[in-house]
């Protein structure tokens, strides 16, 4: 039923679905694979159509960890209210990612250990794509992650205009098969003292 919706959403709105159908494991499995879940304390996902994602985090996250849900997709977000109704410190919000900043400060959430994201930047448009990325940069903490999937390399130079490091791996058990961006914002002493490399590339 879920791929049957995730499928009419695409041909809907196939700018900002992205595919044609929901996430595989291996993919989520991947996305997550450097969460500390022992440590984080807030969490938000950009996109979490039926919540493929949104599982793995809930099922490994610590019960005191906030987890928060950005789903611009009114029927994904009705989807996601009703799967997960019974989840404590969960927040669905029916929104666009470009307005984070406001949402965080609605539900009193600090700031973002990490940032899981299924947004398709490729086809977003490019002014949307610049905002959610400054304002993700803004909103994590200074060891905050940003963690999103692409299907393609050709958004690399522009999220590369906004985190420092940049860690890809190829996720072929997808369909169609995926790029999992990594991504952070070292200190400036750290880069000025080591010289380290600004981006790597898997």
């Amino acid at each position: 039923m879920k791929h049957l919706t995730f499928l009419f959403q695409y041909i809907v709105n196939p700018k900002t679905v992205g595919a044609i159908l929901p996430s595989s494991s291996f993919l989520g499995d991947k996305m997550i694979e450097h969460i500390n879940f022992d440590n984080a304390k807030y969490i938000v996902e950009y996109g979490p159509g039926t919540g493929v994602f949104t599982e793995k985090l809930l099922k490994k996250r610590n019960p005191n960890t906030i987890i928060m849900l950005l789903e611009n997709n009114e029927e994904f977000y009705l989807l996601l209210k009703e799967k997960f109704k019974m989840e404590k410190n969960l927040y669905i919000v029916n929104g666009s990612a470009e307005k984070i900043e406001q949402y965080l400060q609605k539900y009193k959430v600090p700031y973002a250990d990490y940032v899981i994201s299924g947004l398709p930047f490729a086809s977003l448009p490019e002014q949307v794509s610049h905002n959610i990325l400054l304002n993700t940069s803004k909103i994590l903490d200074k060891d905050g992650q940003f963690i999103t999937f692409q299907y393609t390399k050709m958004k690399k130079a522009l999220i590369e205009q906004f985190f420092t490091k940049i860690e890809i791996k190829r996720e072929l058990r997808n369909v169609p098969p995926a790029y999992v961006f990594n991504c952070s914002i070292k200190e400036k002493n750290v880069e000025e003292n080591y010289g380290i490399e600004n981006s790597y590339c898997g």
